[in-house]
């Protein structure tokens, strides 16, 4: 299962390995809610498989997998020297388990039962430590803003009342001002479904969002690229 959504200054993707579906599903829709790209493995062979073969910024990885354990995912990891955080999310709460998941080269070790709100905070935390990103907070173009923490959009002073796939359309077009994205782009960084070019999902979407973030005010932002697709600027 994967859902996909923009957090941040710059596309966030996390990845989840858990074996508990109940677990997973949470994981993702709470993660989702909160503007991240979420991908879930079930075991830990399709984990490596993913955390070896694609970029993430954060895996949350569970120490008792089938097929693979997060020991072994860890350790692979770290031999490939793959630049990415990772958060041990599991029911082994010996403090010999977590001296052992930090020597592996994990960054953080969390026990479950857990509350979604400091999982939350920690996976926030280490994406922080992250030196490149100055400012990790907020995006603007010209007076609309949007606040990636809090998940809120500005228009000036007014509050701009969007859904989550709206603020995360808005939240791509933002990131990369002044680029021309193309609507096969747009359907993989935010659906992750490449939609048959005779459909018009896009297309809609990005009418929905003009009709809140540009129709109400003089100065429009979002414009049309014939033949290509879609560009956010200042003109």
């Amino acid at each position: 299962m994967i859902s996909k959504l923009i957090f941040l200054n710059k596309i966030m993707r996390l990845l989840i390995v858990e074996d508990e579906n109940k677990t997973a599903a949470y994981l993702s829709k709470g993660l989702t809610e909160n503007g991240f790209i979420v991908d879930v493995a079930n075991d830990g062979e399709e984990g490596l498989f993913l955390a070896t073969n694609q970029h993430y910024d954060l895996i949350i990885l569970d120490v008792m997998l089938p097929k693979v354990d997060g020991w072994t995912i860890i350790s692979e990891i770290k031999n490939r020297l793959l630049s990415v955080r990772v958060l041990f999310l599991t029911a082994r709460d010996d403090i010999e388990d977590r001296v052992k998941g930090l020597n592996l080269g994990a960054d953080d070790y969390l026990v479950k039962p857990f509350a979604f709100s400091e999982l939350l905070a920690r996976v926030r935390s280490l994406l922080r430590r992250d030196m490149n990103n100055p400012s990790l907070d907020n995006i603007s173009v010209a007076d609309l803003k949007v606040d990636l923490i809090k998940h809120k959009a500005f228009r000036g002073s007014e509050r701009l009342d969007l859904t989550p796939k709206e603020f995360a359309l808005l939240t791509l077009l933002m990131q990369r001002t002044g680029e021309v994205l193309s609507r096969t782009l747009i359907s993989e960084l935010v659906w992750d479904i490449n939609f048959d070019s005779d459909t018009n999902v896009i297309d809609v979407a990005i009418r929905r969002l003009r009709n809140k973030i540009d129709d109400p005010f003089q100065k429009k932002l979002i414009h049309t690229v014939r033949g290509i697709g879609y560009v956010l600027e200042e003109r």
